[in-house]
């Protein structure tokens, strides 16, 4: 089975995700390229400074400097991107201009010639023509127990509203969004992590949630298990209010080492 991985540059969590996903590949599931989008932790594009400037007005001042540093950490750290990871791996990358969906594009990625496409952490909504492109189908790995926590950053919001376990959804995407019909999920108790901590706990077993479903997607043994809207709930990007929530109910972002 030939997969294709979209997903982004992130220099926080991705780089050891995805080196845990290339190495628990099987044999005859082959990664045969990379498309990698502009780094968007907070779900649209925008420039480097307009990302910098909301970061600091919704989570403060110390959240800024914390992650400003790891960032600078990161780029001083030969090995410590997604783009050195595939490097490592001799997986081929392809940086798509403008829109994934565009006709110049979709004609790249049917090059590839893939079965399955594998979104983790893609910042673009794909339409139809893109998810029909790959013979299998389009799975994104979602770290929340869907249908709850659709939307952006699950684990900030799990954590203000005191939830006791969240969890990690790996389903076939749809036009919607995070609405398609669930392939893997995996509940997990929060136990009093930070945000950061468990951002890094779920995507670590967001992987081998990928790797369960695209086996049973090469050998056709996956059972559906249902996604449905009238159970949704769905969240977007935090206020500074929401942030003062957060904290005021006792979560934390980070523990200072």
């Amino acid at each position: 089975m030939r997969v294709v991985l979209l997903t982004q540059d992130d220099p926080f969590f991705l780089p050891k995700a995805i080196k845990k996903l290339h190495a628990g590949l099987p044999n005859d599931i082959e990664w045969v390229g990379t498309v990698l989008f502009e780094v968007s932790p907070f779900g649209k594009r925008e420039s480097f400074f307009a990302k910098m400037k909301k970061t600091l007005d919704v989570f403060g001042l110390e959240f800024f400097i914390y992650f400003s540093l790891k960032f600078i950490k990161s780029k001083l750290t030969p090995g410590h991107s997604v783009k050195a990871v595939l490097s490592q791996a001799s997986i081929p990358l392809f940086t798509l201009e403008g829109s994934i969906n565009s006709l110049e594009n979709l004609k790249i990625l049917s090059g590839l010639n893939a079965d399955l496409f594998v979104s983790i952490g893609g910042n673009q909504v794909f339409k139809r023509a893109l998810l029909d492109t790959p013979t299998k189908g389009t799975i994104n790995l979602h770290t929340a127990l869907l249908p709850k926590y659709r939307g952006l950053m699950p684990s900030f919001w799990v954590l203000k509203n005191q939830e006791k376990y969240t969890g990690v959804s790996v389903f076939f995407v749809d036009e919607g969004i995070d609405s398609g019909p669930i392939v893997v999920q995996k509940k997990v108790e929060i136990s009093g992590r930070t945000q950061e901590e468990l951002i890094e706990y779920t995507k670590d077993i967001g992987m081998d949630c990928i790797l369960e479903a695209m086996i049973s997607i090469r050998d056709q043994s996956y059972t559906l298990i249902p996604n449905p809207q009238e159970e949704l709930t769905y969240f977007s990007f935090p206020s500074r209010q929401d942030v003062i929530t957060f904290k005021k109910n006792g979560a934390l972002f980070f523990r200072w080492i």
